[in-house]
């Protein structure tokens, strides 16, 4: 399998697999429906969702484990949100997962031999998944010894633009609750705050940094996702959960940190995959 360096602190180093892209032609990076942890539904999505109907592709050589076809497969780990399915497993423990593949054209080599290699075809996107009508590609990597959801663009060539990241209607949120809204011209008391901006519907930071008069006080990194306690998490200062991360549909969480008493700086900067920033800061008077 081929090699590549990973310039990001939260990938750990012996994930230095090189998917090629799956499906047959490389889109725009700002042509996703969806990104991997983004809100779907009532959770964190595990997927990486592509914009338009494509024929799919094995994304790097290993052998066929599972075929899902017309939802018979139950499991917790692989739900039928996928509709028909092709998993493969890689070396070290890693697997693919390609949902949402169109029943009437499931390639039938694919049953008769359970090896592929990079660009061996699968069939073609429809709408079995659960979608919404969306006739595209879900993509998974999963590690299968951690248990953990890794962000398929990690490992994926890195091409095109990415949609813009905005920083607005930014609120704190203190321990009962209460919400302020950003920029403040009246003091606040001191306490331990989250901090969320308003979410984007597709496109979501690569990385998230919280700064409080200049320290970085916590990063949330969407490289990879933890299944904790039965709840998909993100890892920042803590483990954060859905109704941490995205309260509600319209918030997405930042970062929190205990603000104390006089004038603070809070810095919100968002990194997306390509390394372009968005930066805001907002003045705080507490008492």
């Amino acid at each position: 399998m081929k090699k590549i360096f990973i310039f990001c602190l939260q990938i750990l180093s012996f994930y230095t697999f090189a998917f090629e892209w799956p499906q047959e032609e490389k889109i725009l990076s700002d042509s996703f429906y969806s990104y991997f942890g983004q809100l779907r539904g009532n959770t964190i999505s595990s997927s990486l969702i592509f914009a338009n109907p494509s024929e799919i592709k094995a994304s790097e050589e290993g052998d066929i484990t599972i075929i899902i076809e017309e939802h018979n497969d139950d499991s917790d780990f692989f739900p039928s949100t996928l509709g028909n399915a092709v998993i493969v497993e890689h070396k070290d423990n890693i697997l693919t997962v390609y949902g949402n593949i169109d029943a009437n054209y499931i390639s039938d080599e694919i049953f008769e031999n359970p090896k592929v290699t990079a660009g061996t075809t699968f069939g073609t996107s429809g709408n079995s998944g659960w979608q919404q009508g969306h006739s595209s590609l879900e993509f998974q990597v999963i590690d299968a010894k951690n248990k953990t959801f890794i962000n398929p663009r990690s490992l994926m060539p890195r091409i095109g633009n990415e949609l813009r990241l905005s920083i607005t209607d930014v609120v704190l949120q203190n321990k009962n609750g209460k919400k302020y809204t950003l920029p403040l011209t009246y003091p606040i008391p001191t306490g331990l705050y989250k901090i969320y901006k308003k979410r984007q519907n597709i496109a979501i930071p690569y990385k998230t940094n919280l700064l409080l008069n200049g320290t970085v006080v916590d990063s949330i990194s969407y490289d990879l996702l933890r299944q904790i306690e039965g709840k998909i998490c993100v890892s920042g200062k803590s483990n954060y959960s859905k109704d941490i991360l995205y309260p509600n549909e319209d918030l997405q969480l930042i970062g929190e940190t205990a603000i104390t008493h006089g004038k603070n700086t809070i810095t919100i900067r968002l990194s997306d995959i390509l390394g372009k920033e968005v930066i805001a800061n907002y003045i705080v008077q507490t008492y």
